[in-house]
């Protein structure tokens, strides 16, 4: 009897986690097989100085419900194509934010409290290619649950992240990745940009 009372109860704790975690999930996944998208219409800052690169494109998410790998998409535009291309650093920061431009975002979006580069949206660095910066990846960062990253905001900047090895205060907090080029906000999204738009860059990456 202690056995049935034990599974009883097992499985009443079970339906209650499922049904927790259901309830995390918006409706759109079940509208969208599971998955839930996001789309960041990147914009050059308001404030940006002359001579600096003015940055247009896309950032697009798609994670599966509930603990699949959150997938990014990037197709920024508007880089110097002379000369030799200069890495560019890409976060994730704490505010959707755009009243100062760029600048009003805030710091890296840190939940853990930890040092750069080991926070959910540090994505690194890119080089442009005449101009354009093409690439898909995988993050730690999350569009479910507490920690979703919708509605915070996404920002290329100015220099290369120095990864946490530039032996000062500024490189434990932003990588010493100068100023903030452009930004957008992260919103929630339908699958016909990500499906357009991972065609496309598929399709690139084959004949290049």
């Amino acid at each position: 009897m202690l056995e049935i009372a034990l599974l009883v109860l097992l499985a009443s704790y079970q339906q209650c986690v499922s049904a927790t975690s259901d309830s995390l999930a918006p409706p759109e996944v079940l509208q969208h097989n599971g998955s839930l998208y996001a789309a960041c219409k990147m914009r050059p800052s308001t404030f940006l100085p002359d001579g600096l690169p003015k940055v247009y494109g896309h950032a697009l998410f798609k994670q599966d419900h509930p603990q699949g790998k959150l997938k990014v998409l990037i197709r920024f535009s508007g880089f110097p194509t002379e000369g030799n291309p200069e890495p560019r650093a890409l976060h994730i920061h704490q505010f959707g934010d755009l009243s100062r431009g760029c600048d009003s975002t805030g710091g890296h979006y840190n939940p853990h409290n930890v040092h750069h580069p080991n926070h959910p949206g540090d994505f690194g660095n890119f080089v442009p290619e005449q101009g354009k910066i093409n690439a898909m990846m995988e993050s730690e960062a999350m569009l479910f649950g507490g920690l979703s990253v919708l509605g915070r905001a996404m920002v290329i900047h100015e220099k290369v992240d120095d990864l946490g090895h530039g032996g000062d205060p500024g490189s434990l907090l932003h990588g010493n990745a100068g100023r903030r080029l452009g930004c957008c906000i992260i919103g929630m999204s339908s699958p016909n940009l990500w499906n357009t738009q991972q065609k496309q860059l598929t399709r690139r990456l084959r004949t290049n």
